[in-house]
């Protein structure tokens, strides 16, 4: 349910209405727009409920929806999500793009990365200090120390960076270093987890499910906006199919259907979203071309060493020949491509 404010509202108006919806022991999110406020409805509702606060002073209609998610939903903010991370507008008309290794695994590394994907246009880094693993014995990350080698490549290059948070203890320590939180495609479902970090203020990446409808999806979301992180993008990183060539089938049809359904930015994540590091480009491309606000990409200096997935993972000189690949179709869509480093000094 959405109630839908006068233009002429004042701010004793909005609060009678959330009183009002307190009474009844729901909750009021507010979504202050250039033409209207809108008051998103969350709880189980009842039908006399639209009468009762249609009569409260400053309401101009109340909408009952029929999807379950609200805050996610166009209905309650019609124009589109915008997030700043440092001087990145995530959301915007500039094409976000992340790419780093998948796992940060030694300084140089990390830092060699660091300094070749903001050459070649990157504008946030990504990096792996907490790794889940579908087996135990596999590389599961440095931690801590992760999170250092990353904050030290930001300190070089001046790249804000997104890193993975595991669970609800490790929020807190994730959030003193990285600039945005990942909730990876595992945690989707992690309603605590999903709590904490929308208790937080920092922004907030939310993985898709490997196996999670749309809808399921954007409930997910509910959970983070319903704490009051409005700082939230979603990510499209493939589902589990019957196919067996890929590792995931990247589902590109979502793009658009989020654009559609969601005011949140989306982010393509082809790396995932295939496995094999050759179909990163055209998928990239493809993602873009979708309509995506983003892409995030795995690059490593040496992928055939790399700890953790090295067969998705981009070259350096790869990563560098799909940034020049995007441009146009970029331009294509009416996004802008990232300022490269050289184009910011007037080079």
């Amino acid at each position: 349910m959405l109630v839908v404010m006068k233009k002429d509202s004042t701010e004793q108006e909005l609060a009678g209405v959330i009183r009002k919806l307190a009474q009844s022991g729901l909750n009021g999110h507010m979504s202050k727009g250039m033409e209207r406020t809108v008051i998103g409805v969350v709880g189980q509702t009842y039908p006399e409920l639209r009468d009762t606060l249609e009569l409260l002073s400053g309401v101009d209609e109340v909408i009952p929806i029929s999807k379950p998610y609200k805050l996610s939903s166009r209905e309650f903010q019609p124009e589109g999500t915008v997030i700043t991370v440092g001087d990145v507008v995530i959301g915007g008309d500039e094409l976000t793009v992340i790419a780093g290794p998948c796992a940060a695994e030694t300084e140089k590394q990390v830092l060699d990365t660091a300094r070749a994907v903001k050459a070649a246009g990157a504008n946030i880094l990504r990096g792996g200090a907490f790794k889940p693993s579908t087996s135990p014995y596999q590389f599961r990350g440095l931690g801590k120390q992760g999170l250092e080698m990353l904050a030290l490549a930001r300190a070089e290059t001046g790249l804000p960076f997104i890193t993975e948070v595991l669970t609800p203890h490790d929020v807190e320590l994730v959030a003193e270093y990285a600039d945005i939180l990942q909730i990876g495609a595992r945690n989707m479902q992690n309603f605590n987890l999903l709590d904490e970090v929308g208790k937080g203020r920092k922004p907030v990446m939310l993985k898709r499910g490997m196996s999670a409808t749309i809808q399921e999806w954007l409930l997910s979301a509910e959970y983070i906006l319903s704490q009051g992180n409005r700082q939230l993008l979603l990510c499209e990183r493939g589902i589990r199919t019957f196919e067996t060539y890929t590792r995931n089938t990247l589902d590109i049809s979502a793009i658009p259907i989020i654009k559609r359904l969601s005011h949140l930015p989306i982010i393509g994540d082809p790396s995932h979203g295939t496995g094999k590091w050759h179909l990163v480009t055209p998928l990239a491309l493809a993602v873009v071309a979708a309509g995506a606000d983003g892409l995030m990409i795995e690059v490593h200096p040496n992928p055939d060493q790399a700890l953790k997935d090295g067969a998705q993972s981009l070259t350096f000189e790869n990563f560098e020949q799909l940034m020049q690949q995007l441009a146009p179709v970029a331009a294509s869509v009416g996004r802008r491509m990232p300022i490269k480093p050289e184009e910011e000094h007037g080079e």
